[in-house]
């Protein structure tokens, strides 16, 4: 009898990568589920819905020719920036921010959109770009503008961690397209003498004092600085083992806020310790350690681009949020992606997720060519 065989479609999937992305999932909704006092309901099982659907979109995502991909790269970014100008004009507040528009059936955030988007656009650009032209002005013209556009009407809403994200996702494929070194080394110091302008005269007071906190989160903790010192202290009590499941004390007396969505790495670690924080990092690193092996594997510069920024972004992400529930960045309200409570974020980095599975698939079929 003949050994049972996976479809083509399935033997192509990247299970080392989707099973302990899945895992990870489930523990977040474990987390949820004690967020909530210990139901299901109102965060755990829409995380995992949404989870499921976004998955979906991601296998659909990696189903994409590479002609309609590079022929969708502008319009799309086109169409995105027009979102952004729409929010400009339209868009509902919620939180002191505009960032949203109420399309009836979902409330969209076209900034995270862009997220991905930059990158596919500065892919398809650099692809088309000759290689003798790295170098050159032009090499830098056009990104910039394809990058300061969309960041511009991000910081209008405003939401300077969105904006950082866009700019750091679009500076890493201006890196691994190979500019100039001294062109990036003169950018940050360039930021570094801007760095006081732009805090006494372009950020609002809630950001400065974001900073200020973060500077000295001591200096006010029942203030300002409060977010902070109660995520250091959840942590800080989980110890190796943790409180156990549903124990914990930050969340449950509510001292702890944003339990379910910007410090929910911290809710996680009161509760499971040293342990579960150890597992977290594992699952991302081989998330991410996958996609930088797409990066490498893919046979020309657009593939590689895009790969390289889509695993840019979710490490934006990852990095930013631990950092920021531990006290080693300012709070941005930048979610821990495939564990806070969240639609968008599930979205984009799902779209990242379906569009490394994309170049992935286009390499092991051996059908990407140069442009």
């Amino acid at each position: 009898m003949k050994a049972m065989t996976l479809p083509p479609f399935l033997r192509h999937v990247p299970w080392a990568m989707l099973v302990p992305l899945t895992a990870l999932v489930l523990f977040g909704g474990a987390v949820l589920h004690s967020a909530a006092g210990g139901s299901m309901s109102p965060y755990a099982w829409s995380h995992l819905i949404r989870f499921a659907v976004f998955l979906v979109m991601a296998f659909a995502i990696s189903l994409a020719p590479r002609e309609l991909v590079l022929k969708g790269a502008y319009p799309a970014y086109g169409l995105i920036l027009l979102l952004l100008v729409l929010v400009e004009i339209v868009g509902k507040v919620g939180g002191g921010s505009q960032r949203w528009l109420d399309l009836g059936f979902i409330r969209l955030q076209p900034s995270e959109l862009m997220k991905p988007t930059i990158v596919l656009a500065l892919a398809y650009f650099y692809g088309l770009l000759p290689p003798g032209m790295v170098g050159s002005w032009r090499a830098l013209a056009g990104p910039a503008v394809l990058i300061g556009l969309p960041v511009g009407l991000v910081l209008l809403q405003p939401d300077l961690g969105t904006g950082l994200a866009i700019t750091f996702g679009g500076i890493v494929v201006l890196f691994l397209a190979g500019l100039p070194l001294w062109w990036f080394l003169g950018g940050a110091a360039a930021a570094v003498v801007a760095a006081p302008l732009a805090y006494f005269f372009a950020l609002h007071d809630y950001q400065r004092n974001r900073v200020l906190t973060f500077l000295d989160p001591e200096s006010d903790p029942l203030g300002t600085g409060y977010h902070i010192t109660q995520s250091k202290i959840a942590i800080g009590s989980g110890g190796v083992f943790g409180k156990g499941f549903g124990n914990g004390t930050q969340s449950h007396l509510d001292y702890l806020p944003e339990p379910h969505t910007d410090f929910v790495f911290a809710t996680m670690a009161e509760e499971w310790g040293l342990v579960g924080g150890i597992f977290t990092l594992l699952v991302f690193g081989i998330i991410l350690a996958w996609g930088r092996n797409v990066s490498r594997a893919a046979p020309d510069r657009f593939s590689r681009l895009l790969a390289g920024g889509m695993t840019a972004t979710i490490f934006f992400y990852v990095a930013i949020n631990l950092m920021m529930v531990m006290g080693l960045a300012p709070v941005v309200g930048i979610p821990l992606p495939f564990m806070s409570h969240g639609g968008t974020s599930m979205m984009t980095n799902l779209i990242c997720l379906g569009t490394l599975m994309m170049v992935d698939r286009w390499t092991r079929k051996g059908s990407s060519q140069g442009i």
